[in-house]
């Protein structure tokens, strides 16, 4: 069973869907029908968005033992996009994503555990700046069949809240901009 990140939250979910076999999929990044955006705080007025725009993953599920499910994503951190040049180059520097050190950022899912007929919390490890720690992808089931080109794709949402303290990214930026929250939407094609 292959193992998947990035997508962040599809692992558990396409057991939701209702296929009777175990599939893999691969997230459609290239496609443009996957994301990976973030926000956070900026000095408690409003809010800064931003995306990582390279990243690739797939996924497993299993309709009849969604348990069994799993995500694996990777993510090209040197792709951060916050729509300003001077502002991508400080979050690519030592100061937060330290990229020329960690350039890239992992999720590989550890569990699975079904919170409603179309939800689920996904466990698993990101690595992110060098650091590895468990966290929880609130994910969602959006739909999946037939495309337009004879695949059969599959859809899901995710979104987890990060501490910047808890991967090691010092850099004070007051006390309403302490946290991130990541925000997944990923299409997956089945192979």
């Amino acid at each position: 069973m292959k193992k998947t990140f990035a997508g962040l939250a599809l692992g558990g979910l396409m057991a939701l869907s209702g296929s009777l076999h175990a599939a893999d999929y691969v997230i459609d990044q290239k496609g443009q029908h996957a994301f990976i955006n973030f926000k956070i705080s900026h000095l408690g007025y409003s809010w800064l968005y931003g995306r990582f725009n390279d990243f690739s993953g797939n996924f497993n599920w299993d309709a009849d033992k969604p348990e069994a499910s799993a995500v694996k994503v990777s993510i090209n951190t040197t792709s951060v996009d916050s729509n300003h040049a001077e502002r991508d180059k400080h979050l690519r520097s030592d100061d937060f994503l330290n990229v020329a050190e960690h350039p890239t950022a992992t999720f590989e899912s550890t569990k699975v555990e079904m919170t409603g007929d179309d939800t689920a919390n996904i466990t698993g490890d990101l690595t992110l700046n060098g650091v590895t720690k468990p966290v929880v992808l609130d994910a969602k089931f959006i739909g999946e069949g037939e495309d337009p080109w004879g695949g059969y794709r599959a859809g899901f949402s995710g979104t987890t809240t990060l501490a910047l303290k808890d991967f090691d990214i010092s850099m004070d930026l007051g006390p309403a901009s302490q946290e991130v929250e990541l925000i997944i939407s990923v299409e997956g094609v089945r192979q």
